[in-house]
């Protein structure tokens, strides 16, 4: 039976392939699920809330069971276009500028992957972005 905060392995590993590549960053878990970090500064965070605790994560679960979450963060000037497409994106009830994408079969990984290069690109220092895109 799995509770509050277990994430999937299958998502896990999609995870682990994309924050793996990323300068520094690191895994840790996190008070709930598990986050990658590069130093301090969290560039996402995956999950399965507790819908009762957290009402706003119940308008995504299916017959009944809670979704897997990621949170990431998103240059202001994309927040809206992103969220504004609704679902599998929405605003985080947190940060001003803080996404969330509900995980599932249906999801692109492709764009994810995207996603979190850009949450890495904003949270860490602009030499280890660098390293992302070398100069030709």
């Amino acid at each position: 039976m799995s509770g509050p905060g277990d994430v999937p392995p299958e998502i896990l590993e999609q995870l682990r392939l994309t924050c793996g590549r990323l300068p520094e960053a690191y895994e840790e878990p996190a008070w709930i699920g598990i986050r990658w970090r590069i130093r301090t500064r969290t560039i996402a965070h995956v999950y399965t809330p507790d819908v009762a605790r957290y009402p706003v994560y119940a308008q995504h679960a299916v017959a009944g069971v809670a979704p897997t979450v990621l949170t990431f963060r998103v240059p202001l000037d994309d927040l809206l276009g992103l969220t504004a497409r609704g679902f599998p994106f929405f605003r985080a009830p947190w940060g001003h500028n803080v996404a969330a994408a509900v995980l599932d079969a249906d999801t692109d990984w492709a764009e994810i992957d995207e996603l979190v290069t850009d949450s890495y690109c904003e949270q860490a220092p602009k030499f280890l972005v660098a390293r992302l895109f070398p100069a030709p």
